[in-house]
């Protein structure tokens, strides 16, 4: 990758000396792509693919989750786990003033504020995942335990059960 391909979000991962393989899809210009397409255009499975959401607490802070792209957060799992009554995502207009990210290229890592961070612990039985990269079209993949240190983050079951 050239030094103008870099994000916010690999050169955060460089200097946390995490090892990370970024991963580059097609996309239209400033068009987000779904999560589940994401995962078929990089060839992954969408088990190791996970989506940054963004919450707003009852407490009025901000809480990120990171749940693979095929499960729903379940948003009273989410509260629980982030030690608030509730919390409701953000709406899609506020992401860039919240994360510094746009909507389709939030990721955990680089965020414009250390805000708490939960990771679906199911991301703990995979050698690696992949998150946004930090830009439509980027992905980066790494070692699940790495993005936890880097994002100071916790895990916990925040999806829904599936019927």
């Amino acid at each position: 990758m050239g030094k103008e391909a870099k994000t916010n979000a690999m050169r955060m991962l460089e200097r946390a000396k995490v090892a990370y393989t970024p991963h580059e899809y097609p996309h239209e210009e400033g068009t987000a792509v779904d999560g589940a397409t994401v995962a078929r255009l990089t060839g992954q499975d969408p088990a190791r693919v996970f989506k940054t959401l963004v919450t707003q607490g009852a407490d009025r802070n901000y809480y990120v989750f990171v749940v693979p792209v095929e499960a729903e957060l379940d948003l009273k799992k989410a509260a629980k786990a982030a030690g608030v009554k509730s919390v409701a995502m953000i709406h899609v207009a506020d992401i860039n003033k919240v994360t510094g990210y746009i909507r389709g290229g939030c990721s955990p890592v680089g965020m414009k504020k250390q805000y708490k961070t939960v990771y679906d612990a199911s991301c703990l039985d995979k050698p690696t995942i992949l998150v946004s990269g930090g830009r439509i079209g980027t992905q980066v993949e790494a070692a699940p335990a790495d993005l936890i240190r880097v994002t100071r983050g916790i895990t916990a079951e925040i999806t829904a059960e599936r019927p």
